[in-house]
């Protein structure tokens, strides 16, 4: 698939479906049914801090760092919609933040050597290029800076529930319905349109950190204890991510030049 189709598509989707996303999957959760920054504290101080998030949404994650004394805030969305959101929620609760309207492909006037910190919180895996947006995401840390991001566990689409075969196999067990080693593009419906994501392995996500030159701190797939320890939540979501993780979260810092 054309890069240039994909992100179009994609923009398409978010400036037409950003009231239904309104405030979800913001910090401190870093994904559903997922450990929270209350438990992995990777932003630790943010006060007097210089922050960028990729794929800002509504604004509801600059919130959560402006609260905490950052002391500028950045964000980039593909989405003239989610950055309408976000401006007027940011305002609403007393900050400014310098929002740019731009893919994370492409170049920007966002400043290089910059930030404290850069995240993305389940946004930074809809990029078409990996390679390239970490690279860039490099560009605009200081030495020592740190990016935080999560996204979907790779595993989390290449699994679904065996209910369809019950005479085969057990209604609690899980199959590959998917390759996991299968990093092509991939349509999925949501709502009445469809959005265009690529399923990587993690060892890509890794490998890509590593070429951008980032050494990884911590890796996280663990889902929430409460959902690991209620066996009465039986919804299909609950059920699965006590089987395999459902979300990953990342924390690099960029290596000294």
């Amino acid at each position: 698939m054309n890069s240039d189709n994909i992100i179009e598509n994609n923009k398409r989707y978010w400036n037409e479906h950003a009231d239904f996303w309104f405030g979800t999957t913001s910090l401190p959760e870093y994904g559903v049914k997922f450990v929270t920054e209350d438990e992995l504290c990777f932003f630790k101080d943010v006060a007097g801090k210089k922050v960028l998030e990729i794929c800002c949404g509504s604004g509801h994650s600059l919130k959560y760092l402006g609260d905490r004394k950052a002391a500028e805030l950045w964000g980039l969305d593909l989405s003239q919609k989610q950055l309408d959101h976000a401006g007027e929620y940011l305002k609403q609760n007393g900050y400014q933040a310098k929002l740019l309207c731009a893919s994370m492909e492409e170049k920007t006037d966002i400043p290089m050597d910059y930030f404290d910190y850069v995240y993305s919180i389940y946004g930074v895996g809809w990029t078409t290029d990996l390679p390239g947006t970490f690279q860039k995401i490099a560009s605009y840390l200081k030495k020592d800076g740190t990016f935080i991001f999560s996204w979907h566990h790779p595993l989390n689409y290449c699994v679904a529930w065996s209910c369809e075969k019950r005479d085969v196999i057990e209604d609690d067990q899980i199959i590959l319905t998917r390759s996991y080693f299968d990093e092509s593009c991939f349509k999925m419906p949501v709502h009445d349109s469809e959005i265009i994501l690529c399923n990587r392995k993690v060892s890509t996500y890794i490998n890509a950190l590593a070429d951008a030159g980032f050494v990884i701190e911590r890796m996280v797939e663990q889902n929430d204890r409460e959902t690991m320890e209620n066996l009465e939540d039986m919804s299909t979501k609950a059920r699965k991510a006590r089987m395999c993780p459902i979300s990953m979260c990342f924390k690099a810092r960029k290596l000294s030049e």
